[in-house]
């Protein structure tokens, strides 16, 4: 199979049009079979739910070319039950999770010729996503729903290396005890955006959102898990029924546990403790582990004794381990590649 005539190397992360994409439409109660189309566009009503009351959610994960130059991709029934999920929050119905892993492999292997090859930094980001595509005037689910996978080429989410980054404490609040931070809808990421400007114009990289209820507890950023590694190499992560369970973050908590013997613990992380750990990162599909080097707390800088030149000693471990499972260079738990060609 020959490769797309495409400049790997210098590869952003944006949108590239490949070939085929899988739709499926739900109608009278039931979805039909799917097929792949080359159309990219979507043609909607004016007045379909997505449009009007932000019916819609979403997945992100990725395809890899291996060492040994199998095309897989990582963990996909994970990125179907958490869809499920959050389709069941929003009154959506659920895309049957065994038909959902099905759609992802058949888009990737119809799109082979875009996954990058071995080595290049790059790899095939897959973008499976759901909403309400009747029309609604009234507050109420929609009764028509479309449900698409399409696939972008996207290169390494660091160009030279991950440095670390310097977040602010922000002022915004993510999620909403008892609403839907749990699930990666539509909505949850629109109301980030303003948040994300904000800190841009402010020379940070990124925010710290905080529990909304009592403001003194960690949650995450708009797109990513926190990972905290303390003073005696216990890796941490937040713990909140408004956090998105990110699967990265699940996959790094098993490596640090089964592949380095480290100590993991999930619990809550009170802001007052920042200052007590070594390490910080944010985990999630776009870059796995972005090293944090100075959270700032309205003007209190918190340092972190990993730096501000490269990633702490236990992140960069934890960074190649997940990486190395992913591209075939470690053995993977049982499940956890899922083999298309």
């Amino acid at each position: 199979m020959e490769k797309k005539n495409i400049d790997w190397s210098n590869l952003g992360f944006g949108y590239v049009q490949t070939d085929k994409r899988f739709v499926s439409n739900y109608k009278n109660g039931t979805w039909d079979e799917g097929t792949l189309t080359s159309d990219a566009n979507v043609v909607i009503n004016e007045c379909a739910g997505v449009l009007q009351y932000a019916q819609t959610c979403f997945e992100g994960m990725k395809a890899y070319t291996t060492e040994d130059g199998h095309i897989v991709t990582f963990r996909p029934d994970l990125n179907a039950k958490r869809m499920a999920d959050s389709a069941a929050r929003l009154e959506m119905p659920v895309y049957p999770e065994d038909k959902f892993v099905e759609a992802v492999k058949q888009v990737v292997a119809a799109n082979a010729a875009y996954v990058p090859p071995y080595g290049s930094g790059a790899t095939l980001y897959v973008r499976p996503y759901m909403f309400g595509s009747s029309s609604v005037i009234g507050v109420k689910p929609a009764d028509e729903y479309q449900f698409r996978v399409f696939t972008t080429p996207v290169g390494p989410y660091f160009k030279g290396g991950a440095k670390p980054i310097t977040i602010k404490v922000s002022d915004f609040d993510r999620a909403a005890p008892h609403g839907t931070g749990h699930v990666k809808a539509g909505l949850n990421y629109a109301m980030s955006l303003h948040a994300i400007v904000t800190a841009h114009a402010e020379g940070y990289d990124e925010n710290m959102y905080l529990d909304a209820a009592t403001r003194t507890k960690v949650e995450e950023t708009g797109g990513a898990n926190f990972l905290f590694v303390t003073k005696d190499n216990k890796v941490v992560t937040p713990k909140s029924s408004t956090i998105l369970p990110s699967i990265t973050r699940r996959s790094l908590m098993y490596v640090a546990e089964h592949y380095l013997g480290l100590e993991v613990e999930e619990r809550e992380v009170h802001i007052d403790e920042l200052k007590d750990f070594a390490e910080c990162g944010l985990c999630g599909t776009a870059a796995v582990i972005s090293p944090v080097g100075k959270i700032v707390d309205h003007g209190k800088e918190i340092c972190f004794p990993s730096g501000m030149e490269e990633m702490g000693p236990v992140t960069k471990k934890l960074y190649d381990t997940l990486t190395g499972i992913q591209m075939g260079r470690i053995e993977a738990p049982e499940g956890w590649i899922c083999k298309i060609c």
